[in-house]
C-alpha cells in the first residue's frame, strides 16, 4: 500500500476537477455520487494504510516514500514526498472518514442549491488539501496543505458571495489566517536555518543530538506556535471561527470537526520533538489552550444563534486539546481530537438538520424569523426524533459523561493537567468543563424541549430530515459512544491501546516529559470524580433554568446585567480589533496612498514618462524625412568620430 499512499490524497483532487470543470454537464445526482465515492474509497485506503502500519513491530511503524525531487535551489532539496506513522495514519482516518459522512449529509443538505457542482468541487479540494497537509513529510509539503486549507475556507465560508455579510466573512478567516501563517513562516526558516534540512524525520534526527542555544528553540517554537493559534483559533487569533457559520452548515461541520481547526494541534503534535526542548513555549501553549477554553466557554454561555454555540465550543474544545499538548500529554491531546471531530460533526449535522427543517417550515409558512435562533424553537423533540436522539447523545460526549467518547479524552487532559504539577490550568479546565456541560443542555433543552416558541403558523411544517441527512447523524452518533473506548486507561481497567499505539510517534517528547505518571490511581479517580461531579452540576444546572424554572434565566440576566450584556456581545473584542488594528490600519494605509503613494510613487513615474515624453517631442523634429538632411548629418557624424580618432 505504501507506494500508493499518495492516492490517497489524489482521490479527492480528482473528484474536484471532473466535478469543477464538468459538474454542470454530468448533472447534481453524479456531482454528489463522484464527490461522495472518491472521500470513501480515500477512506477505504486509509484503513489498508492503518493495516500495513499495524502489521509493523512498533519500533518500525514510519513508512516514508519520496515520489520525486520537487524543488532544489543551492543546497536545498525538497522532495514531494510523504509520511505514514500512528499519528499521520490517525489524522487520514478521521479526515477521509468523517468527510465522508459530510458528503453524504450535503447530498440532502445542498439538494436544491444552485452551485451544487461548485460546493461539492470546493469540499473535495478542502479534503485534498487537509490530507496533503497531514500526510506530507517536510515543512513545505505540509505548508502547502497549511495553505490550501485556508484558500478552501475562505471559498467554502464565503460560498454564497452575493450576500456582503457572508462574503466579509470568508475575507475575515483568510486575513486572520495569514497573520498566523507569517509566524509558521517565520519558524520554517528558523527550523532551516538550525537544522539545514525540511524533512521531519531529519530534523527529529537532529534534535536527538543537538546542543544549541535554548533562545533559539524557544523562538522557533513560539513561531510555530503563532501559526498554529491562527488555524485552531485560539487566543488572540480566534476571531475567524464564530463568523465562519457563514456558509453552509456541513461546511462548518467540515472546517470545525475534522479538518482546518485541527491542523493547528496536529502541527504541534507533529513536531512534539521540537516542542519538548523548550519548556516555556509548552508553557504558552498550555496557558493560552486553557484560557482560550474558558473564554469561549464563558461566550457559549448566553449566544441564541445555534451555530454560534457550536462555533466557540469548539475554540474552547481545540483549547482543551492545547492544553493536552502543553502539559507534555500529547496523546491525550490527539486523542481529544478524535473524539471531538465525532461528537462536533454530529452536533453540526445535527444544528444543520434542524435549520433545515425549520427553515422550509418558515418559507413554507410564508414567516421571515431567523431559522438559527434557538428562542425561536422548542418542542421539536417529537417532531425531529432521530436528530434529537442523535444530538442528545453528541451532548452527552462533550459534556464528558462517563462511557461516551468525550469523557476518556476531555478528562485525561484534565487528569494529565494536574498529574504535571499544573494544578491552576486544571483547576480552570474543570470550571470551562462544567461550563461546557451547561451551554449543550441549555442548547438542548432550548432546541427540543416544552413548545414551540415561534409564530404558531410556521409550526406545522417542521418534520424530519430524509434519510440522506439523518443516516450520518446515527453512524457519528456511535462514533461518539465508542470512539473513546480505546482509550480507556489502566486505572479503569482499559489497555490505553490508543496512547500505546501513538507512543512511537512521541517516545522523544515523552522521553524528555516533564508529566508525572507516580501519582496513585485514588488520585486519578479524585479528579475524575470531580470533573464529572462539575459536568452534572452543568447539566442539572440546565435542567433546573430551561426545564423545571424557564423564568429563572431572565431574572439572573436582570440581576447580572452588565456580565450579561458582556458575554453576549462577545467581550467586544470584534469591535476592540476594528478601533485598535482594522481602523488604524485603514487610515495608514489611505493616508500612503494618498500622502506618498500619489505624490512620490506615481510622481517618480508620471514624471518619468513625461520626461522622456518632451524629449521624443524635441527628437522627433529631427525626423525630416528629406535624405539630403540625413546625408548631411552621417557627414557630420563621420566628421566628428574621424576628428576625434585623429585629436585623441
Amino acid at each position: 500500500m505504501s507506494e500508493y499512499l499518495y492516492l490517497i490524497p489524489i482521490l479527492p483532487l480528482i473528484g474536484f476537477l471532473i466535478n469543477g470543470l464538468a459538474g454542470k454537464k454530468i448533472g447534481n445526482r453524479l456531482v454528489g455520487v463522484i464527490a461522495s465515492s472518491v472521500i470513501g474509497i480515500a477512506f477505504l485506503l486509509s484503513l489498508s494504510a492503518l493495516f500495513e502500519l499495524l502489521a509493523l513491530p512498533p519500533s518500525s511503524r514510519q513508512i516514508e516514500v519520496n515520489f520525486y525531487t520537487w524543488l532544489t535551489a543551492g543546497d536545498l532539496s525538497i522532495p514531494l514526498g510523504m509520511l505514514l506513522d500512528p499519528l499521520s495514519a490517525v489524522m487520514i482516518l478521521v479526515v477521509t472518514g468523517v468527510s465522508f459522512l459530510i458528503h453524504i449529509y450535503s447530498i440532502g443538505y445542498m439538494k436544491t442549491d444552485p452551485s451544487y457542482s461548485r460546493y461539492f468541487s470546493y469540499l473535495n479540494l478542502f479534503v485534498f488539501f487537509m490530507l496533503l497537509l497531514v500526510l506530507g513529510n517536510s515543512y513545505p509539503i505540509m505548508f502547502i496543505g497549511w495553505e490550501g486549507v485556508g484558500l478552501c475556507s475562505y471559498l467554502l465560508i464565503g460560498f454564497w458571495f452575493t450576500d456582503k455579510a457572508k462574503a466579509s466573512a470568508g475575507k475575515k478567516a483568510f486575513i486572520v489566517n495569514r497573520i498566523g501563517d507569517f509566524g509558521f513562516l517565520i519558524g520554517i526558516f528558523l527550523i532551516y536555518t538550525t537544522f539545514g534540512t525540511l524533512s521531519f524525520s531529519g530534523v527529529a534526527e537532529q534534535v536527538s543530538v543537538w546542543s544549541g542555544s535554548a533562545s533559539v528553540m524557544f523562538w522557533m517554537t513560539l513561531a510555530l506556535f503563532v501559526g498554529a493559534t491562527g488555524k485552531s483559533a485560539q487566543i488572540p487569533l480566534y476571531v475567524w471561527l464564530p463568523d465562519a457559520m457563514a456558509g453552509p452548515t456541513p461546511v462548518s461541520a467540515l472546517i470545525h470537526a475534522a479538518t482546518m481547526v485541527t491542523a493547528g494541534v496536529y502541527m504541534v503534535a507533529r513536531n512534539s520533538f521540537l516542542f519538548v526542548h523548550a519548556p516555556l513555549t509548552l508553557e504558552i501553549v498550555a496557558w493560552v489552550g486553557v484560557l482560550t477554553a474558558l473564554f469561549a466557554a464563558s461566550i457559549a454561555l448566553v449566544q441564541n444563534d445555534i451555530k454560534k454555540v457550536l462555533a466557540y465550543s469548539t475554540v474552547s474544545q481545540l483549547g482543551y486539546m492545547f492544553v493536552g499538548c502543553g502539559v507534555g500529554a500529547y496523546a491525550a491531546g490527539v486523542s481529544h481530537l478524535v473524539t471531538h471531530a465525532f461528537f462536533k460533526a454530529l452536533l453540526f449535522l445535527g444544528a444543520g438538520s434542524v435549520i433545515h427543517a425549520v427553515e422550509h417550515s418558515l418559507h413554507k409558512a410564508n414567516v421571515h424569523a431567523d431559522p438559527q435562533d434557538i428562542r425561536l424553537m422548542g418542542g421539536l423533540k417529537n417532531k425531529m426524533p432521530r436528530t434529537y436522539l442523535t444530538f442528545f447523545i453528541a451532548c452527552l460526549a462533550i459534556a464528558g459523561v462517563p462511557g461516551l467518547s468525550g469523557f476518556f479524552s476531555k478528562d485525561e487532559i484534565i487528569w494529565m493537567s494536574f498529574a504535571s504539577g499544573h494544578t491552576a490550568i486544571g483547576i480552570i479546565a474543570l470550571i470551562a468543563a462544567g461550563m461546557t456541560a451547561f451551554y449543550m443542555f441549555r442548547l438542548l433543552f432550548l432546541t427540543f424541549f416544552g413548545s414551540w416558541r415561534g409564530k404558531k403558523s410556521a409550526e406545522d411544517g417542521v418534520h424530519e430530515s430524509p434519510s440522506v441527512m439523518t443516516i450520518p447523524l446515527t453512524v457519528l452518533a456511535v462514533l461518539a459512544v465508542i470512539g473513546g473506548w480505546i482509550m480507556i486507561p489502566p486505572a479503569l481497567f482499559g489497555g490505553a491501546q490508543f496512547e500505546h499505539f501513538l507512543q512511537p510517534v512521541f517516545r522523544i517528547a515523552e522521553e524528555s516529559s516533564f508529566v508525572a505518571l507516580s501519582h496513585s490511581h485514588a488520585f486519578e479517580y479524585s479528579i475524575m470524580l470531580i470533573s464529572v461531579a462539575v459536568a452534572a452540576f452543568g447539566i442539572w444546572r440546565a435542567y433546573r433554568w430551561y426545564i423545571v424554572s424557564p423564568e429563572l434565566p431572565a431574572q439572573f440576566a436582570a440581576k447580572m446585567k452588565g456580565w450579561h450584556k458582556l458575554l453576549l456581545n462577545k467581550y467586544y473584542v470584534d469591535e476592540i480589533y476594528e478601533k485598535s488594528v482594522i481602523n488604524p490600519t485603514g487610515s495608514l494605509g489611505n493616508g500612503l496612498w494618498k500622502y506618498f503613494d500619489i505624490p512620490v510613487i506615481d510622481g517618480v513615474v508620471n514624471g518619468v514618462a513625461k520626461l522622456i515624453g518632451q524629449l521624443a517631442e524635441g527628437l522627433r523634429h529631427i525626423q525630416t524625412g528629406l535624405i539630403a538632411n540625413y546625408a548631411l548629418a552621417i557627414a557630420a557624424g563621420v566628421v566628428v568620430v574621424v576628428g576625434y580618432m585623429v585629436w585623441f
